[in-house]
């Protein structure tokens, strides 16, 4: 089953990039450098904007971040890099956005997590200063509530209502009806004080997949903001990409969701643009986007000793994804190629088949030979020590014929 029809959301401008309405669905990613780190703090924007993050937070906890922002900002734009990026505030946004305008006006969007900013209780002068900043640099803001510092005013008064009705809820159920109520308020205040409605977008984070599908399923039923899916803290590893995926993808399939991360745990310096893969992976296989040629390989079984076709598979990935930033800007809908790199007679010949282009490569015991199928039809057979060389020559020709041809016509 294709997925649903996206639901009707209002589209917000971010900088140069459209979130929400029948707009793609936007892959963002947070930066974990020390924003006072210019250089840092830059190098690693670049590297997930150049893995594909269309959107990229960075941390604005600090009056040397704040001071920061700007010239991180500049040296993205020396490098041809025009990311937008949005500054994730807690506690003190409201000092930092009035002390440094610089930082105000350099930012694309405002990440407010309303359980940190007084809302809720006997004032909210805070929530309130950063939103007359969001309207006078005319910024768009993320309300974004956590279940790990949600709004305790709001929590207790919701238990102590629980607690009188004639059935009440169980404690979890009411904690997801508080973080779906703290954002909807939050929303409404800030379009009490003169945000735009087409300014504000909703995220709603926890930590367990079916709370995610939950609060979620709730805040769409709600409003119709733009709404921003993640786990808070998905975890490391195959965990953190299994259960990103999971609660994400539901989502996604509903029609739930305008813009997504997957907060992964990376290994000590692991690659912080692991997440942008694996969000970039989940609209691929959903079909809602299409990134980078996708390659279909067979997981190995008795009849595929030989390490030849992992190896091989691995390294068609590998240069098919290095070389993306080039035909991406040569080869209109070289994104969406299918390649099959198969390691025996079973399914080789009928998955390379029904791939753009697809190998299949000997098994154990069977004739060291290599068929090449191109557009489902054989097209020859690859022998000796040079068959990825020789394929990846047939990859590149098939490129430049099938889809230079696409590039022109679109001009």
């Amino acid at each position: 089953m294709a997925a649903q029809p996206r639901r009707n959301s209002v589209v917000v401008n971010v900088g140069t990039v459209r979130v929400g309405g029948a707009n793609p669905v936007v892959v963002q990613s947070m930066t974990n450098t020390d924003t006072a780190d210019v250089t840092a703090t830059a190098s690693q924007v670049m590297a997930l904007a150049n893995a594909g993050s269309e959107l990229v937070r960075i941390t604005v906890n600090s009056e040397q971040a704040a001071a920061a922002v700007p010239k991180i900002v500049d040296t993205l734009k020396l490098h041809g890099v025009d990311v937008p990026i949005i500054g994730d505030f807690h506690y003190n946004g409201h000092l930092l956005l009035r002390k440094y305008p610089a930082c105000a006006r350099a930012l694309a969007k405002y990440r407010i997590n309303p359980g940190n900013v007084n809302i809720g209780r006997k004032h909210d002068e805070n929530f309130r200063i950063m939103i007359e900043a969001a309207i006078e640099y005319g910024k768009p803001v993320r309300i974004g509530v956590n279940w790990g510092s949600l709004d305790s005013a709001l929590l207790t008064r919701m238990m102590d209502e629980n607690a009188r009705l004639a059935e009440p809820l169980d404690a979890r159920a009411v904690m997801m009806n508080a973080i779906v109520e703290s954002g909807i308020l939050a929303a409404e205040a800030a379009e009490r004080y003169g945000l735009g409605h087409d300014k504000i977008i909703l995220s709603a984070k926890v930590s367990g997949v079916q709370d995610l599908i939950t609060v979620n399923r709730a805040l769409a039923a709600r409003c119709d903001y733009p709404l921003h899916l993640g786990l808070t803290e998905a975890g490391m590893g195959a965990k953190g990409i299994v259960a990103s995926t999971a609660g994400i993808s539901i989502l996604l399939q509903e029609g739930i969701g305008d813009t997504i991360r997957a907060s992964l745990t990376p290994m000590p310096n692991g690659d912080r643009s692991e997440e942008v893969r694996v969000c970039q992976q989940i609209l691929q296989s959903l079909e809602l986007r299409s990134f980078t040629p996708q390659v279909t390989a067979c997981p190995g079984c008795g009849r595929t000793t030989s390490t030849f076709f992992q190896e091989m598979a691995d390294q068609i990935q590998t240069y098919l994804r290095e070389r993306m930033p080039e035909w991406r800007e040569r080869y209109a809908g070289v994104e969406t190629m299918k390649v099959a790199v198969m390691g025996c007679i079973v399914n080789g010949p009928g998955e390379s088949k029904h791939s753009d282009i697809g190998i299949s490569l000997p098994g154990t015991f069977e004739e060291p030979v290599a068929p090449v199928y191109v557009d489902g039809k054989l097209a020859t057979t690859l022998r000796g020590d040079h068959i990825v060389a020789e394929f990846i020559g047939i990859l590149n020709g098939y490129v430049e014929r099938h889809y230079a041809a696409t590039a022109a016509a679109a001009k």
